[in-house]
């Protein structure tokens, strides 16, 4: 999957982030301290976002590879393309499956308590460490970007798309944390459209990629790490099967 998908999603979806993780970015602590002192730690709590994003990318990488490894790269691919597009194109309430389920609220409440005892601190570490908790809230354009990290079907790799889509929510959430909600509400409506935009160009490199139609950086040809093993170590004696078939 092309790293750049995951900074677009970022950069697309930051006014979502404002939406959702707005508040908990406007009530973190800054004491008494000089404005570098909260500079500081505001980067403190996005770095601790983007480490848990590349964390959740590990592990899905890891996931990915077994799936490539039993074969099913390309199905997988094309299948969180259509689920990305039916994200889109469903009606919004049938999210309240996922925001009403019993352990969403338990991680709400999980979170509010270990980001109660942090805030208390108002230091550094703390701020980074609430920037971990707010990691693995569930989030919808979390999901989104786990979906194409999956699809990379390498750990390091997919741990690389989840920074650098975190990385790419990183400016207008800073500037949310400095200045405030410095964006007017019809400006976040006009940007906010952009959101499934970004959500259905990574749907169609999902499914194009899953096509495997040998287009150069659009779809290239997926070959297994099976395959290629089998290629380089046994291409002649594949070769003198197919020209003598009946030897």
């Amino acid at each position: 999957m092309e790293l750049w998908t995951a900074l677009v999603i970022g950069l697309a979806g930051s006014l979502h982030c404002i939406g959702m993780c707005g508040p908990i970015v406007l009530a973190l602590p800054s004491g008494r301290r000089s404005a570098f002192w909260t500079v500081i730690g505001r980067l403190a709590y996005n770095f601790g976002r983007v480490v848990t994003y590349a964390f959740l990318g590990l592990l899905c990488g890891f996931v990915g590879r077994t799936v490539s490894m039993a074969g099913y790269q390309q199905m997988l691919s094309i299948v969180l393309g259509v689920l990305l597009l039916l994200a889109v194109l469903l009606p919004s309430r049938y999210g309240k499956y996922i925001t009403g389920a019993p352990l969403h609220g338990e991680i709400l409440a999980l979170f509010r308590r270990f980001w109660s005892a942090l805030q208390k601190r108002s230091s550094v570490p703390s701020l980074f460490g609430i920037g971990i908790l707010n990691g693995f809230l569930p989030c919808g354009l979390v999901y989104v970007a786990l979906a194409g990290s999956l699809a990379t079907a390498a750990p390091l790799k997919s741990a690389v798309y989840m920074a650098m889509f975190g990385l790419g929510t990183v400016p207008v959430m800073l500037a949310t944390a400095i200045f405030g909600n410095f964006a007017g509400l019809a400006v976040k409506r006009r940007l906010y459209k952009l959101l499934p935009v970004g959500v259905v160009v990574l749907a169609a490199v999902l499914i194009l990629r899953g096509l495997s139609l040998g287009i150069p950086l659009i779809s290239p040809k997926i070959v297994t790490t099976d395959q290629q093993e089998v290629t380089m170590d046994c291409c002649h004696g594949a070769e003198q099967t197919i020209e003598n078939p009946g030897e």
